[in-house]
């Protein structure tokens, strides 16, 4: 038993110490199921401690189903632990890499962790006994209230808090949209084309039909979207995705027509607008029309995905519905970290980090820039200067396919252009989404160098124009 080694580093009360040791031998198997324990006072003189520490040691454990104790017989192991003994250790459904370019990650190190936790701390010492009852299912006021005045003015939002909507991420706001124009009796949902694929997915879980417009070097074509059926359209216009391109001031002009003019909606998905690197801020389209279009936001590119973290400002006619259908699914998000990001919000701390990722993310797109020129000429950077991603074409036999698979297998993760293309109305171009705000500049040269050498292992044969091992 490893009480005694542990002692002098931890500072854990004894007993708990001891109810740890006695854990991990349990789930490790050197303690197995149905195996005698040492009485508490023999066990207490054999360790210098107290009967007493023994005991509730004992008790805690018993009380967790480890240990099972009854009056008069030894505490023995719990039987149920054979069981658990044959179960393999718990798996993640999401793929590892030892270098990882998918634009779905900020830079998880950065994540500013010692000021999170002194808000974390501030919300549950300063909030009253009821914040943690059940929540109000719009979200606690105090990050409404937070929420709307950092729209506003970093965003250039109109905000009302009694209609933001705080959700459990992006991807469960969208959801709840879908299913109340499902609701409503709208059949089809515009997306753009190229354009996220998990907004495809979440439209057609919901039972909607997708549309796919066509996106240019000016942003989603209002024209094609005009002769389209949809009275719904899904935009992400500060930085369109996966191409990188802005939506033009003259798209944006023609998008809030064609919305006033077909009584339509546009959702802005303002995935990381705050994260430009050149030139001024560009404003949220909401800002331009605040009851025609609902605004999504989330801390997954803002702070980190994990924290699951959403909101909606929505037009004064839909928020009621929303709140409605947000406390029958769930009856709230969770308000401790609603809490800590209020608080978060209103210290500055948000804008300080984002000021702080803002050059780190620069630094690792020029890095990434470079690596491409010194090393994979052949594939071309298309994007702008924002973000966390770089959109790069590839040579026209490429096969992403055979490309993505045989990176993989060398511990580099890759994305895709064809996974964000709903339509084939042409052959698609084949290229990349390079995400470059997870990795460290040595990092991201390393990841480069390892898919340039993938890359040249790999053959464009002139029949099929398929990728294969040379």
């Amino acid at each position: 038993m490893a009480l005694e080694r542990g002692r002098s580093a931890q500072r854990a009360p004894i007993h708990e110490q001891l109810e740890q040791a006695l854990r991990e031998g349990i789930r490790s198997g050197r303690l197995p199921a149905g195996s005698r324990l040492p009485s508490s006072r023999s066990l207490a003189a054999r360790l210098q401690v107290s009967r007493g520490v023994v005991s509730e040691a004992y008790g805690q454990l018993a009380a967790e189903g480890y240990l099972t104790k009854r009056q008069g017989a030894p505490v023995r192991v719990s039987p149920a632990m054979r069981s658990a003994e044959q179960h393999a250790p718990a798996q993640s459904l999401a793929p590892s890499h030892a270098y990882d370019l998918r634009p779905s990650l900020p830079d998880l190190a950065g994540f500013p962790r010692d000021r999170w936790l002194r808000s974390l701390r501030a919300a549950l010492r300063e909030s009253p006994i009821s914040a943690i009852g059940y929540p109000d299912p719009r979200g606690t006021p105090q990050l409404r209230e937070a929420l709307g005045d950092y729209l506003a003015r970093a965003r250039g939002a109109a905000t009302d808090p009694e209609r933001i909507l705080i959700c459990t991420g992006f991807t469960q706001g969208l959801s709840l949209l879908c299913r109340a124009f499902a609701a409503q009796g709208i059949s089809a949902i515009a997306l753009e084309e190229p354009g996220w694929h998990a907004h495809r997915l979440i439209v057609e879980q919901c039972g909607l039909k997708v549309l796919p417009i066509a996106v240019d070097r000016e942003g989603i074509d209002v024209d094609e979207l005009a002769r389209s059926d949809a009275s719904v359209a899904i935009v992400t216009p500060s930085h369109q995705f996966p191409t990188g391109v802005t939506l033009s001031p003259r798209r944006r002009a023609a998008l809030i027509e064609w919305a006033q003019a077909a009584d339509g909606l546009i959702i802005e998905d303002d995935y990381d607008g705050e994260l430009r690197f050149e030139g001024g801020a560009i404003g949220a389209l909401q800002g331009l029309a605040p009851e025609r279009v609902v605004y999504a936001g989330s801390a997954s590119k803002r702070l980190a995905p994990g924290m699951r973290l959403g909101w909606l400002l929505a037009p004064s006619w839909t928020s009621w519905s929303l709140s409605v259908a947000k406390a029958v699914e769930d009856a709230g998000s969770e308000t401790i970290g609603q809490l800590a990001l209020a608080d978060f919000i209103a210290r500055g701390e948000l804008d300080r980090h984002l000021r702080r990722m803002r050059s780190v993310y620069q630094r690792r797109r020029a890095a990434l820039l470079g690596a491409l020129r010194r090393l994979m000429p052949a594939a071309k950077p298309t994007g702008s200067p924002c973000g966390l991603f770089e959109p790069v074409s590839l040579p026209g036999g490429v096969d992403e396919h055979a490309l993505l698979a045989a990176a993989a297998a060398e511990g580099l993760g890759l994305e895709g252009l064809a996974l964000h293309r709903f339509h084939d109305r042409e052959p698609a171009h084949p290229g990349l989404v390079l995400g470059y705000g997870a990795l460290s500049e040595p990092a991201i040269e390393r990841a480069i160098h390892l898919m340039a050498e993938t890359f040249a292992h790999l053959d464009v044969r002139e029949t099929g124009g398929r990728l294969a091992r040379r």
